[in-house]
């Protein structure tokens, strides 16, 4: 059973999402809040596996809350849920620690395996928009001049894990990696949790952006 708790400013919208997470047995919505500071304090009270995250609310705003959220260093982890497709908040709360990025229109079944991809420790992000998203966020990446600089983490990995966090870099699925690497996915997913492991990321997504700040991916590799 997964806890979740419901955070979004328009009552009608948390109606919709427990009507859905109530439809099916493998969820449990805990609680809803209608702004960031609420859910701050509810996160830290209910300690639900995953907070389904609106991302524009009046005073403390999605970001806001998913820091604090992920600062407190509770099991709670985040996905975000937003109208806009390139909200430009979007990246800042993938830096403050969200676990993965949705959109508010995206299909029932996308939402709960989103939610179970969360909660089992992975990173979600509409897979249509992985592309657009990570272009999107390295606008806001400082430019970085001959490649990855210094980072005892990156030192730490073999080089085929260096091949692996260059992949996840650029957004590909363990599928994907595993076709152009000639590998098993059993194989990459395991490449993968050494990756994690290794660069001290919280998910796959924090490892994208482990790979951004170093270099190691720009947004004209494709």
């Amino acid at each position: 059973m997964t806890t979740v708790l419901l955070v979004d400013d328009q009552p009608l919208q948390r109606y919709g999402f427990r009507m859905l997470l109530d439809s099916v047995p493998e969820t449990d919505v805990v609680g809803e809040a209608g702004h960031g500071t609420e859910a701050v304090r509810m996160a830290a009270e209910l300690r639900p596996d995953v907070v389904l995250m609106d991302v524009r609310m009046p005073g403390m705003d999605g970001i806001e809350a998913t820091r604090r959220i992920v600062a407190s260093g509770d099991r709670s982890r985040v996905l975000v849920l937003t109208t806009f497709d390139l909200d430009e908040y979007v990246h800042a709360a993938l830096r403050a620690g969200a676990s993965g990025f949705l959109l508010k229109d995206a299909h029932p079944e996308e939402l709960l395996a989103g939610i179970r991809a969360v909660a089992g420790g992975d990173a979600v992000i509409a897979p249509a928009l992985t592309r657009r998203l990570l272009d999107e966020f390295t606008r806001f990446v400082p430019a970085r001049g001959g490649g990855a600089g210094p980072d005892r983490r990156l030192d730490s990995l073999t080089e085929r894990e260096r091949e692996i966090l260059v992949a996840v870099g650029r957004g590909w699925t363990n599928g994907e990696i595993a076709a152009r690497l000639v590998l098993s996915e059993s194989t990459v997913k395991t490449h993968v949790g050494r990756v994690l492991a290794k660069t001290g990321a919280r998910d796959r997504v924090q490892a994208v952006i482990f790979a951004y700040d170093l270099g190691l991916v720009r947004p004209d590799v494709g």
